[in-house]
């Protein structure tokens, strides 16, 4: 972010001379050699015919990769090595603070966590150790309101940069070819004309029929378009499933107001302070009177 806001830093000699400029090449070169470290060992595999990998009716992204560079020789390692880049980071980051924003707003609202409560008991009852299935995934309606509406507010990604590749009329001015645009989706999110008092945490504005009329580009925390996020649905899949086996578990009590948790704007959207959550065992094993039975997290 540091370079991104300082044109001085965009001279790849200048930037390589600062302290940023060896922390980036250190970083860089450690996320490199993981990856190629996981492709060649799957090379090898592939190499060697493994039967775990070849049988398989629906290959892994790195397996049918993989298998174009060996079969057409198209794809370089080094090509395979940027899209599992893509993979193996960014959808950790994003869905780690996408959860961390989520516990945080529904610790805030003890209605809202009192029907994620009701409905994580219709789905599960008392069973707090089960495997969650897909079809639990698709039950949690109630639950996928309060996600989507926690992306409004803090959208993992804040910010979306594009490539005009032809000059585009914009109400009323022309951005030109070649341009750089930057999409600020936490401001848009925020269109009062969209959610009315936008900062209000409000589940209820993404059921079915307060959502029919809503313009499909109005809500985007996965991008939209031909370049949306490839792993959207993975990512929801992740936040439901870690957020469901918490609140099947425990009861949270967020410990600091919103006007105290700043959101810091880097490249992932993340709070500028600790985000404090109380956890309360909703099933404690006996009465316990030394506070044993809470949990202080930072999320």
């Amino acid at each position: 972010m540091e370079r991104m806001v300082n044109p001085q830093y965009w001279v790849e000699w200048i930037f390589g001379l600062t302290k940023w400029g060896r922390q980036f090449r250190r970083d860089l070169k450690l996320l490199h050699n993981f990856t190629r470290t996981v492709i060649q060992e799957k090379k090898k595999k592939l190499l060697c015919g493994d039967a775990e990998i070849t049988k398989r009716k629906r290959k892994a992204l790195m397996d049918l990769l993989l298998e174009h560079h060996l079969e057409t020789k198209s794809l370089s390692e080094e090509d395979i090595r940027e899209e599992v880049d893509t993979f193996t980071f960014e959808g950790h980051d994003t869905t780690s603070m996408g959860i961390s924003w989520a516990l945080y707003l529904i610790g805030l609202h003890e209605d809202v966590q009192a029907k994620l409560h009701e409905e994580m008991d219709r789905i599960f009852g008392d069973d707090t150790e089960r495997p969650v299935t897909t079809d639990d995934l698709k039950d949690m309606n109630y639950l996928d309101c309060v996600l989507k509406e926690c992306q409004r507010l803090y959208p993992s990604v804040p910010m979306i940069a594009r490539h005009a590749t032809e000059d585009t009329k914009f109400c009323g001015y022309t951005i030109p070819k070649g341009a750089s645009c930057t999409v600020l989706t936490y401001e848009l999110h925020r269109d009062k004309d969209v959610f009315p008092d936008p900062e209000r945490f409000d589940p209820d504005r993404f059921l079915p029929e307060n959502s029919l009329n809503r313009h499909p580009y109005a809500y985007i925390p996965f991008s939209a378009g031909p370049r949306n996020c490839i792993g959207q649905r993975f990512a929801i899949m992740e936040e439901k499933t870690v957020v469901c086996h918490i609140l099947r578990n425990y009861t949270l009590e967020s410990l600091d107001p919103r006007d105290i948790i700043s959101p810091a704007a880097e490249l992932i959207l993340r709070s500028s302070t600790p985000i404090r959550v109380k956890f309360r065992s909703r099933y404690p094993k006996e009465s316990r009177s030394d506070g044993k039975n809470l949990l202080l997290a930072t999320v």
